[in-house]
């Protein structure tokens, strides 16, 4: 299986944008520039995009997992928030992610919750793909 996506860029880093388009139709030409990567102007970046990816990818395993163990969820509120830093001599770097998971799963018990959640974590494809610490705090609602 592959998934794709493409962007176009005009311009020099700073003056220039972009547009961003994947075929799934989530992403149509969707705004990207430096000021929405380094600064708080219009449009996405790519961080923004991995943060998503890696919500929504753990999301889906702690359904899995879940599942698996008998407890399906009821409702998971996932989000995660990433680190993006100047690292010498690298340069910019992500460097953590932080998930953080409420979920709605009747019958189950804090303790147990807690272990499928980090198996979830460890388990996701885009924590896999991540050279990033990666923190979890998953409680039930």
């Amino acid at each position: 299986m592959k998934r794709t996506a493409s962007a176009v860029w005009q311009g020099s880093l700073k003056e220039g944008k972009g547009t961003l388009t994947s075929p799934g139709g989530a992403l149509r030409n969707t705004e990207y520039s430096f000021g929405s990567r380094f600064a708080s102007g219009a449009g996405t970046n790519p961080e923004e995009l991995i943060a998503a990816a890696h919500a929504g990818c753990f999301a889906m395993a702690l359904a899995a997992a879940l599942g698996e163990a008998g407890c399906p969820p009821e409702r998971l509120d996932s989000s995660a928030e990433l680190n993006f830093e100047n690292v010498p001599p690298q340069g910019w770097t992500i460097t953590a992610s932080h998930l953080v998971v409420r979920a709605k799963v009747p019958g189950l018990d804090a303790a147990k919750f807690a272990a499928i959640a980090a198996k979830a974590k460890a388990g996701c494809p885009v924590s896999r793909v991540l050279n990033a610490t990666i923190t979890l705090d998953a409680q039930l609602a």
